[in-house]
């Protein structure tokens, strides 16, 4: 299989990941059932729960956590409710290929997006918003919204944080699939490759 296009690997706490109907197989956003909030359960003191949490690493390191999906949109989930870290935020890293773009989408929760690097824009709720290395594009609530690489000879990629547990949690329950991700590279950028080793892509001023 291309390296560039690579599905990401079964974990036994993910859930089913036979893809929702019309999605491609082995995509981290095809998945049909995830773990959104993690069951918490125990003595009353929870001290074995406690116990568990602070055995957790307090670094993650980004060699040890590959990029999924592709090959116009890549995802590095850092933290997500599974990984026994945090119930409150979900926490990843995406990479858009030369002229590439996302599943466009939505949900309940708030995102906030750190642009480290590139150019590109928004589409929420048809309203185009557009952004560059140092913004950060805030994504509100109940929005449909996409996210585009303008560029098509340079990738960009932008730190995601939300606190989707936390909205599911309360039973606000609004998550849907409009438009999957694309399989197939955008014009421009057929023969990219995910950035996987961490450098200083941090508004660089010349490159990538």
């Amino acid at each position: 299989m291309d390296k560039k296009t690579e599905p990401a690997t079964q974990d036994p706490l993910e859930g089913d990941e036979t893809p929702a109907e019309g999605q491609p197989a082995g995509y981290y956003h095809s998945q049909k059932n995830r773990i959104f909030v993690r069951a918490v359960q125990g003595e009353y003191n929870l001290q074995q729960k406690l116990d568990e949490l602070r055995a957790q690493p307090r670094v993650r390191k980004a060699r040890e956590i590959k990029f999924v999906d592709g090959p116009q949109a890549y995802s590095r989930h850092y933290v997500e409710p599974k990984d026994n870290i945090t119930q409150l935020f979900h926490i990843h890293l995406e990479e858009y290929g030369p002229g590439g773009k996302s599943q466009k989408h939505g949900h309940v929760n708030e995102a906030a997006f750190y642009i480290l690097d590139g150019d590109g824009y928004e589409i929420h709720d048809e309203q185009k918003y557009e952004w560059t290395a140092g913004d950060v594009a805030i994504v509100h609530n109940n929005c449909v919204h996409q996210h585009f690489n303008a560029s098509d000879t340079k990738p960009a990629r932008a730190l995601v944080l939300k606190t989707k547990p936390m909205f599911v949690f309360m039973n606000m329950l609004f998550q849907k699939t409009v438009e999957p991700r694309e399989t197939t590279a955008a014009p421009g950028g057929e023969d990219f490759e995910v950035r996987e080793e961490e450098h200083d892509h941090n508004h660089p001023e010349e490159g990538y």
